[in-house]
């Protein structure tokens, strides 16, 4: 009887471990294709329309956009599909998640998308590791980060505000396509993604030194997106960012 009684309170202590085991894993393999897109989408619009850069951009925003609905759906039910640092952020203030699972999410966030720029860079016979040199740095690109970044964060909100959570992945897809081309930073608004874009010296590279200010002003961003949304959504559900978890009773 005692060694059931053990068994039990191990098999309790351990599920939630297992949970939070599946939704990291959910989060850096969807990173990790997010990254995979973003990047290798880049290196061939690169090749396919040399000297093009508008159609270049087109070709690339197209891809992501597609990419991350797809996405979305996939790993939706699982974790959420944040794939987003300040996305998990916004969570967390929210109080859809607690202080480890943001800081897990986070860190699978990081290592999935560094994962999945290595995996582009070798698909086109690229070394795995290329340091990008594009600088892009500039007070105009830093508040296009801002723009870019609390528009995503508003749209995901209101969105699950309005009751209309299965319609996000499009949303989401739609807006960062769109933000590609109205904001002069082309909408990195996601710090796993802007700290692996750093390994791939192509179109959809940036160089390390210019990570530190994107990064600050995504967080800007998003801080002032879940400040507008306290406002504008007092009601807002806290366990439905972007997708809810499969847990709170959504399978979307």
């Amino acid at each position: 009887m005692l060694r059931r009684r053990g068994r039990v309170s191990l098999a309790l202590l351990l599920s939630p471990r297992r949970e939070l085991a599946r939704k990291a894993t959910a989060e850096a393999l969807g990173t990790a294709f997010l990254v995979a897109v973003v990047v290798g989408s880049g290196i061939m619009a690169q090749r396919l329309s040399p000297n093009e850069t508008g159609l270049q951009l087109l070709e690339n925003s197209t891809a992501t956009g597609a990419g991350l609905v797809a996405l979305i759906l996939a790993f939706g039910p699982v974790s959420g599909a944040h794939f987003n640092p300040v996305v998990t952020l916004a969570d967390r203030l929210l109080g859809g998640v607690n202080n480890l699972e943001a800081a897990v999410y986070v860190l699978a966030q990081v290592i999935g998308a560094c994962i999945g720029c290595i995996v582009a860079n070798i698909m086109f016979s690229l070394a795995a590791v290329n340091v990008s040199t594009h600088t892009r740095s500039g007070a105009g690109l830093w508040l296009g980060e801002v723009v870019a970044t609390m528009g995503l964060i508003l749209v995901i909100l209101g969105v699950v505000r309005s009751d209309r959570a299965h319609y996000a992945p499009f949303a989401v897809g739609a807006y960062i396509a769109a933000a590609y081309w109205f904001t002069s930073s082309t909408s990195f608004a996601n710090p796993a993604v802007t700290i692996a874009r750093t390994l791939s010296n192509t179109f959809a590279g940036i160089a390390p030194s210019s990570v530190p200010a994107f990064v600050v002003a995504q967080i800007g961003g998003a801080l002032l997106a879940v400040g507008l949304a306290l406002v504008l959504f007092p009601h807002l559900p806290a366990d439905a960012v972007v997708v809810a978890h499969q847990e709170a009773g959504a399978d979307q």
